[in-house]
């Protein structure tokens, strides 16, 4: 890579986790307000399993916290790795988007659980 390729990158990557953290800020406030709720109404984990099913906006709302989830975990870990053991290159980006596809998988399973 060309350091301009390699800068253009690092632009991309820094615009694309600050923007994931914010997306993420919004999800672990729902997400947590929602718990709150669900837990003083006294709800269990199944009635809440019971209540989620077939709902597509908490399937919109849980797949967008699970995309910015991938998005911004790997990008953090890429950059912890690079400044603390100088791992660059072809392989930090292989691994890098190995963890990103990883986290999407586990993510969409946890999707299907939810909606189905």
């Amino acid at each position: 890579m060309t350091p301009r390729t390699t800068d253009r990158l690092g632009s991309w990557l820094w615009t694309a986790q600050r923007a994931s953290a914010v997306i993420l800020a919004l999800c672990v406030l729902a997400h947590l307000a929602t718990i709150f709720y669900a837990s003083r109404g006294g709800l269990t984990a199944a009635e809440v399993l019971a209540r989620t099913r077939g709902n597509g906006a908490l399937l919109a709302f849980y797949g967008v916290f699970a995309l910015a989830i991938a998005i911004h975990v790997p990008i953090g870990l890429r950059t912890i790795a690079t400044e603390w053991a100088g791992w660059r290159g072809r392989g930090l980006d292989g691994a890098t988007l190995l963890l990103a596809l990883a986290l999407l998988a586990m993510g969409g399973r946890a999707l299907w659980g939810l909606y189905r």
